[in-house]
């Protein structure tokens, strides 16, 4: 990745053979090391220069504005005051192990001029170049030192999650809240229209692996309530092996199979940190809380309830948590339906791709709560959404 970009950005390149230590890091950072800089006392220090990159395609980068950011302490002048113009403030962002050494501990902010106007950078190469003589400047003219090392500092190291760079979370500045989720292995059991919504989301999340399990087959009433295109090819294939085609280039980590989960398979499971249950017949739902409450997985179930009305459809949606030190209690209030309905109404089941999008939405929103990555002010077990209303009631177990 390292090489494929410097060969396609000329200002890479360009910081590259003057000599600078330029690395890119996973997070989607530019990261120059060997940074020299004074403190307070006139010592000389070592930092880095860190910089968002954002990518325009696959091989081509720019800049996201004139600011960077500084992994070391304030730097100084000769006389031992603090550089001026240097707007900015402490701050800190999650770069990837592979940057280990780098502890981001500020944001410098200082617009270049043109003939006495602000303006912005031209590109990364003056951007390094500007900031260099401002804070390198004391440091070099009293220990003779250079920020042209000329030392090569990347492994060249790609992402083990995703396929493509993770923009959206550097541009977000939330890479420490994403990471939380790369030791986390979790299942999906059922890829219809809820769950192919559920697997959807979590493809996009930085899990360590996904595992999917559905034995039905992709008919055409399926490509009506599932995210992604549509081929006519797909028709009568298992549905796993349709969601697998879908989105194994864009990440690793992603096992779908044809099969069901049950009292016989529980194997498929060893391993696995949490699991989401989006199937319509009780009697399978019965099967698999028995395997997941039994091999103390937390999971979420999920379930749709919708009539046809004269003023239009109304119904509801459902989430219920599993936690395993409550499951029992929670599986207790039966909340989800453990046995099948009569055939005729179980074929006249609806369901609707926007409802279907929004299920999956609330349970994946609660999973990631229960991961600390979105504030949760509401604890509470099973949450139903009323469609007609637009509002959500929650209900708590103890």
């Amino acid at each position: 990745m390292f090489q494929r970009l410097v060969s396609h950005n000329e200002d890479l390149a360009r910081l590259v053979d003057k000599g600078y230590a330029v690395a890119l890091d996973v997070s989607n950072h530019l990261v120059v090391r060997d940074i020299p800089y004074l403190d307070s006392a006139g010592g000389l220090h070592w930092g880095a220069i860190v910089a968002k990159l954002v990518f325009t395609d696959q091989d081509h980068v720019r800049q996201d504005d004139h600011q960077i950011y500084f992994a070391g302490s304030l730097p100084h002048q000769l006389d031992g005051t603090a550089i001026a113009n240097l707007a900015g403030g402490p701050i800190t962002i999650q770069l990837s192990p592979a940057c280990a050494d780098i502890k981001v501990e500020r944001s410098f902010s200082n617009k270049p001029r043109v003939n006495g106007t602000l303006t912005g950078f031209a590109d990364f190469f003056a951007k390094v170049e500007s900031y260099v003589t401002i804070i390198c400047g004391p440091a070099m003219e009293r220990h003779g030192v250079s920020p042209l090392t000329h030392r090569s500092v990347t492994d060249d190291v790609e992402d083990p999650i995703f396929k493509f760079r993770d923009t959206l979370t550097s541009k977000a500045e939330i890479g420490e809240l994403a990471s939380r989720f790369e030791v986390e292995v979790v299942a999906v059991i059922g890829l219809g229209g809820t769950g192919s919504y559920v697997l959807d989301y979590l493809v996009k999340t930085r899990l360590k692996e996904i595992r999917g399990f559905d034995g039905d087959a992709f008919h055409v009433h399926n490509a009506y309530r599932t995210p992604g295109r549509t081929h006519e090819s797909e028709f009568d294939k298992p549905k796993a092996k349709v969601m697998q085609d879908r989105y194994e280039n864009f990440r690793h980590g992603l096992t779908l199979k044809s099969t069901y989960i049950d009292e016989t398979s529980a194997a498929e499971l060893d391993g696995v940190t949490f699991a989401f249950v989006c199937v319509d017949k009780g009697s399978s739902r019965a099967r698999i809380f028995d395997v997941l409450i039994g091999a103390g997985i937390p999971f979420i179930d999920v379930g749709m309830g919708l009539k046809k009305k004269t003023a239009g459809l109304t119904g509801s949606m459902r989430v219920t948590e599993f936690l395993p030190d409550k499951a029992t209690a929670v599986r207790g209030c039966k909340f989800a339906a453990e046995v099948d309905e009569p055939e005729n109404v179980y074929r006249a089941n609806i369901q609707i791709a926007e409802l279907n999008a929004l299920n999956a939405s609330l349970a994946v929103i609660k999973y990631k709560q229960l991961r600390g990555f979105y504030r949760a002010d509401i604890p509470a077990d099973h949450h139903i959404f009323n469609i007609a209303e637009l509002k959500t009631y929650e209900e708590g177990v103890k």
